[in-house]
């Protein structure tokens, strides 16, 4: 099976790397931009079955800094 991990900054975690991208998006032309917030995506091929606790756990103790980060499981 196949997962999706969604990780992003929790909401007033100063985002530098979004900021940085926002600039950059307005010095090449692009207006209109407010905000930009940078996360990552994690993809896994999973055994059959897996439980999505066990994918929760992972994220707790590894592929997510829960102090300044949230995450959101997608099973595709």
């Amino acid at each position: 099976m196949k997962v999706r991990v969604h990780v992003m900054l929790k909401d007033g975690v100063l985002d530098p790397q979004g900021e940085a991208v926002r600039h950059a998006l307005g010095a090449l032309g692009f207006d209109g931009v407010g905000s930009v917030r940078q996360g990552k995506v994690i993809e896994m091929d999973l055994a059959d079955g897996t439980p999505e606790s066990t994918v929760a756990e992972m994220c707790e103790k590894l592929l997510a800094n829960t102090v300044i980060e949230s995450y959101r499981i997608e099973v595709l």
